[in-house]
């Protein structure tokens, strides 16, 4: 296939956006900055918008069955960030090689890497589901969740845990094609992922029409049929010899040294997602202890958040290929201004959303949930939120550079000061000795996310991320 690059040529509106959905450009080493944002952001925020659709659609089917169902979704997504902070170490570790081969024009090696990283994904998936089949009661008592919730729906974690590979791949693969700059299939991915999901949650989880009520394994169920769909249509395209990324059989035998390399790569970007998520788990503990309903609420109004976060992933991940192509192409300070362009868009939007959010979070809430308990804390808690997240925008996009750069050592030492040594701390001095129970929780994310922005513009503009070598 023919590398096509972007002209430097005034285009309308929609045909930029028709271009973008169906991945007609791959190389955004030359040409328009803002061009090249749109053309990679648009369908990588769709990605993003789809992948939180999953767990909008879910939490909307699950709170009919009851707040202690919601609460089980939440708890044992909270379990699961684990496994996400790992399947999105390797997609970075992926997309960071994959772009700067890319940016060198060399696909070959390029699709070697993405056999790799395929492997080292199953093999983790293999461990986390041996876990989650063999103790899925003790992962939800850990959470704190109380011994009636865990007898009654500790099937459902086991569920979600011991067919983890579909997530793995679904994120690992989505890593390879934003590298390669094709986030078109990404996108597409999920689409076809989200209406399976969508069409089986109501069937699956009320009961209608000849199908079983099974509650809240129906969204198990659904959900990991949904993504399974997704990962065969991902397969089939790296598969099929029609993408910069060509996969055989043959490139499925383990290269221990491209391994190590991705490893080496990936395991700062493991790390730094695994300091986040062991911080949202403690954060989702404290949270537990105000009861089942006040943490439905709080679950529900993270997965709001979820839904609005992903989109501005989208373009930071956008940023990310961009630093890695342009880097590979030899372009450093292409890559520095795209990146400032992206955190500016990116918190351009986090701005609309903190209005919203400010102004209708209750709304927000009674579109999802009927209990009156859920509804107060879910709104306080998007309130409180929407006052620091325009400060989430530059903390995102700069991180997301990093990793894109190959540097994933810099932020991982960031989360690691910003979320384990002071965000952990702050929340449990706020919420238990000055007993501010939840509020305190909202609150240390806030701060933490602000300073998570000011280090991190203060390190990027260093430059040294400039000079890093994969």
């Amino acid at each position: 296939m023919t590398v096509q690059n972007i002209q430097p040529s005034k285009t309308s509106f929609f045909t930029l956006l028709k271009q973008a959905i169906r991945g007609d450009v791959k190389d955004f080493t030359t040409g328009s900055i803002d061009r090249a944002i749109f053309l990679l952001a648009v369908p990588m925020i769709l990605e993003m918008v789809l992948e939180s659709l999953f767990a909008l659609v879910d939490i909307y089917f699950v709170n009919k069955v009851s707040p202690a169902a919601a609460a089980t979704v939440g708890l044992t997504e909270s379990s699961l960030t684990i496994l996400y902070s790992i399947a999105w170490g390797l997609a970075m570790g992926a997309t960071a090689l994959i772009a700067r081969r890319a940016g060198e024009k060399d696909f070959k090696n390029a699709s070697s890497v993405a056999a790799q990283v395929i492997l080292i994904a199953a093999a983790f998936s293999v461990l986390v589901s041996v876990i989650g089949i063999l103790f899925p009661r003790e992962i939800l008592a850990f959470m704190g969740a109380d011994a009636t919730l865990v007898e009654e729906h500790y099937g459902f974690t086991r569920m979600m845990l011991g067919s983890n590979i579909v997530i793995m791949l679904l994120f690992v693969n989505n890593g390879i094609f934003r590298g390669a700059g094709d986030a078109s299939i990404a996108m597409r991915a999920l689409i076809l992922s989200n209406i399976i999901n969508i069409i089986l949650d109501p069937l699956l989880i009320m009961g209608y029409g000849p199908f079983p009520e099974m509650g809240l394994m129906g969204a198990a169920y659904a959900t990991t049929i949904g993504r399974g769909c997704g990962v065969l249509y991902q397969f089939y395209h790296l598969f099929g010899g029609k993408d910069l990324i060509r996969l055989s059989a043959s490139q499925f035998v383990a290269d221990m040294k491209m391994i190590r390399h991705l490893l080496g790569t990936s395991s700062g970007a493991m790390f730094q997602f695994l300091i986040g998520s062991c911080s949202w788990i403690f954060l989702a503990k404290l949270v537990a202890e105000s009861g089942v309903e006040v943490t439905s609420g709080y679950i529900t109004a993270i997965r709001i958040c979820i839904f609005t976060i992903l989109p501005a992933w989208g373009i930071a991940n956008a940023a990310a290929t961009l630093t890695g192509q342009n880097l590979g192409a030899g372009f450093p300070d292409r890559a520095e201004k795209s990146v400032w362009r992206s955190a500016f868009l990116a918190f351009c939007f986090f701005a609309l959303v903190a209005v919203m959010f400010f102004f209708l979070g209750e709304t927000f809430m009674r579109f999802f949930t009927a209990n009156e308990v859920a509804i107060k804390e879910g709104a306080k808690c998007l309130n409180i939120l929407s006052l620091g997240y325009i400060f989430f925008a530059y903390g995102m996009v700069l991180t997301q550079a990093f990793n894109g750069a190959g540097d994933t050592r810099t932020p991982t030492y960031i989360n690691l000061c910003i979320y384990w040594a002071f965000q952990i701390p702050l929340a449990y001095l706020i919420a238990k000795y000055w007993n501010m129970g939840s509020t305190g929780v909202y609150v240390a994310i806030n701060c933490a996310e602000t300073a998570l922005a000011i280090v991190s513009i203060i390190i990027f503009r260093r430059g040294k991320w400039k000079l890093v070598k994969v």
